[in-house]
């Protein structure tokens, strides 16, 4: 394969880890993140993976190639299972606190503004107390009667009993008896033994006494009020718990952080966020034209059922319609909403039930692709990829490029340290010559489109996507046969294509009967690939035969050929 590479001078990369990426690669080994570019530094990530996975890429042959994993929680290994259980309560609990259309609330400013004096009144007897130089100053207020401490000390013990009445009678008679004993230094100790037993302002501890049923009262009232029910989140119109497709959409996210919990948690959040930002539900209802429709567009499935998507960037090449899409900063966002509009709709059209079909095939066609010079093209994309990247993951089986010019093979050099193990090998890179038979391998010719070497066109009424294509490969300089037998009267309808063509065509019926003559239903001729792409021919059979097609490959190459029929009642 090196060989006939080298020959014609394209580049082939069928598995999903191709050489290109390879050489580099084993100099700078991708991240851990999946599906996204790695966050440390090239020169970090390269020095620090080379010393713990010196042979990471060697250990993964280029032949394999992504294969899904199965959706149903039984047959996920137990690590998985665990981590998709842990993910399930971390969003409870967010859909529980409403953390995801509105933050918590910040607590209440009374309770705040009350708080703080309850703990001022807290430091220790000695700072409250004056020096004994100043306790003749006070003296003046000790006339005033105020409750004593003993009653702050007995509704601090019996919490909500309100303080008896008699304490301020007590508290005067004590002022009394001192200043009736008229010895001035034994005034001065008295009241200075009063104060110290105080431990707190008499007002600030009837402050107290009234601040703690207030509290207590609002605490009560707020335990008496219900939470409200838990919120309802969807994405692509599932929700995140609750349904049996929500695990599929859940396991998505854990794949796309390698089962780190809080990092698929975290990727939750913000997807949703965006979701509303963006204004996802109004944008499927927007009208933005289909100037666009031959750039991007759905058409069949891939053999294994995936919905199948082509990206023709080859389009843009037509200066009116670049600069339509991307000539200034609106144009360039409603490129973008168009985008994910497109995508968002494919995406309706999948099955999220454990054991449906859930990702899409991309076919992404560079045939003309403008390069990256053009820098309005390659923000736009740019921007796209990120979005795409970080909302919408794991929509993605299988990444075929075809048509692939030498440029971006060097890109892709130098972008292949930045992706995982697991994003590369999802892509698949063809060169021109090579693009038709790497689209068979993943899809079937009757699907896939006349212009990228199938049979599937529009306007075709003579065949569905129904009728089967066979594949046959003409050897170098050699001729190939196709027979179609026929028992009765009828009329036979074959359509025939060569991928390539550059070969010599020619069809005859032969009758079963002995003695019959061979008739010429279409002389010999040559075909070059500037010519139609597919042959479509019938025959009115009058009696039991063989109608026999012979291609003549004169070339080196090896040929592919397809071909299809069907009968007819031959009034038709």
């Amino acid at each position: 394969m090196a060989e006939e590479s080298k020959k014609t001078e394209e580049v082939e990369v069928v598995s999903d880890a191709p050489p290109a990426e390879k050489s580099m690669a084993e100099k700078e080994p991708p991240s851990s993140e999946v599906e996204e570019p790695a966050k440390p530094s090239p020169a970090e990530e390269a020095v620090e993976t080379e010393k713990s996975k010196p042979d990471e890429e060697e250990k993964i042959p280029q032949s394999d190639s992504f294969k899904e994993e199965s959706n149903r929680v039984a047959d996920l290994p137990d690590p998985e299972q665990i981590a998709l259980g842990d993910l399930k309560k971390l969003i409870q609990e967010a859909l529980n606190n409403h953390e995801f259309t509105t933050p918590p609330p910040p607590p209440p400013k009374e309770e705040e503004e009350e708080a703080k004096p309850v703990e001022e009144e807290k430091p220790a007897t000695s700072e409250e107390t004056p020096p004994a130089e100043s306790s003749t100053k006070a003296a003046p207020e000790e006339e005033t009667p105020k409750p004593e401490p003993e009653i702050v000390a007995e509704s601090k013990e019996e919490e909500k009993t309100p303080p008896p009445a008699p304490a301020p009678v007590e508290a005067t008679e004590t002022v009394a008896e001192v200043v009736v004993d008229e010895d001035g230094a034994k005034t001065v100790e008295a009241i200075k033994e009063t104060i110290v037993a105080v431990s707190t302002p008499p007002e600030k501890e009837t402050e107290e006494v009234v601040a703690a049923p207030t509290v207590e009262s609002k605490e009560e009232e707020i335990a008496a009020i219900p939470p409200p029910p838990p919120e309802e989140v969807f994405i692509w119109g599932i929700p995140l718990l609750g349904d049996e497709k929500s695990d599929v959409i859940l396991l998505k996210f854990l794949r796309a952080r390698d089962f780190k919990v809080k990092d698929a948690f975290t990727m939750i959040k913000n997807t949703v966020r965006w979701r509303k930002e963006f204004g996802i539900d109004a944008l499927l209802e927007e009208e933005l034209g289909n100037d666009l429709d031959k750039v991007v567009f759905m058409n069949g499935f891939s053999k294994e059922g995936h919905p199948v998507c082509y990206n023709v960037y080859g389009e843009f090449q037509n200066k009116d319609l670049y600069q339509k899409t991307f000539s200034d900063e609106e144009k360039r966002l409603k490129f973008l909403r168009w985008r994910i509009q497109f995508l968002e709709k494919s995406i309706k059209n999948l099955d999220f039930s454990p054991g449906g079909i859930c990702t899409i095939v991309q076919v992404t066609d560079l045939k003309n692709s403008p390069g990256p010079a053009k820098r309005e093209l390659r923000q736009a994309t740019n921007q796209a990829l990120n979005l795409l990247q970080d909302n919408y993951p794991e929509f993605v089986a299988k990444q075929v490029f075809i048509n692939v010019p030498w440029w971006y093979l060097a890109f892709n050099r130098m972008i292949s340290p930045f992706l995982t193990q697991r994003t590369k090998s999802k892509f698949v890179f063809a060169g021109p010559s090579k693009s038709a038979d790497t689209l068979f391998k993943y899809i079937a010719p009757e699907l896939v489109p006349v212009q990228y070497g199938g049979l599937s066109k529009e306007g075709d009424h003579e065949f569905s996507t129904g009728d089967p294509v066979t594949e046959i490969t003409i050897k170098p300089t050699t001729k190939q046969t196709v027979e179609f037998p026929v028992s009765e009267t009828c009329l036979l309808v074959w359509e025939l294509r060569v991928v390539g063509w550059d070969v010599s065509y020619g069809v005859e019926f032969v009758p079963s009967a002995e003695g019959g003559y061979t008739i010429i239903v279409q002389k010999t001729r040559k075909i070059v690939p500037t010519d139609e792409p597919v042959v479509c021919d019938s025959f009115k059979v009058g009696e039991p035969g063989k109608v026999v097609i012979t291609i003549d490959n004169p070339t080196s190459k090896k040929k592919k050929l397809l071909y299809r029929s069907k009968t007819k009642p031959s009034s038709d």
